[in-house]
């Protein structure tokens, strides 16, 4: 694998495992935002693998998927957990949003979100 995909590969993994000691830990808000963390920059390992380039400097995980040429082969599934999690990048760091955030973040949704990411996660793996 080539050096700067296995950078992003690793990056992703250990934010995966960071996700699952946020849950364990009943540190709920953050669970999403590692999620987010751990899909952004496997999508940065297939963009640099399937572009053979420097992955776009954005935490839009659409943007990045649109602009390496892979967003198209998502399904509908796919794209709406995307959509998902994406503000969960930005909701998580901002007071205003916090409240709000914990209060959807329980034990069960963020164990889905663990869940559906990690599927996500593979499947990148898979085409890497």
């Amino acid at each position: 694998m080539d050096r700067k995909v296995k950078y992003w590969v690793d990056l992703s993994d250990y934010d995966m495992e960071t996700a699952k000691a946020l849950l364990h830990s009943k540190r709920y808000l953050y669970v999403g935002f590692m999620c987010h963390q751990t899909i952004e920059k496997i999508f940065k390992a297939y963009f640099t693998k399937k572009q053979n380039d420097t992955a776009p400097f954005s935490h839009s995980l659409s943007y990045i998927a649109k602009k390496g040429g892979f967003y198209n082969d998502f399904t509908e599934a796919q794209k709406d957990f995307i959509d998902q999690i994406e503000p969960l990048n930005i909701e998580a760091r901002y007071p205003s949003h916090k409240e709000r955030l914990m209060k959807s973040l329980t034990r069960e949704k963020c164990a889905e979100l663990i869940d559906n990411s990690i599927k996500m996660l593979e499947w990148i793996k898979m085409k890497l």
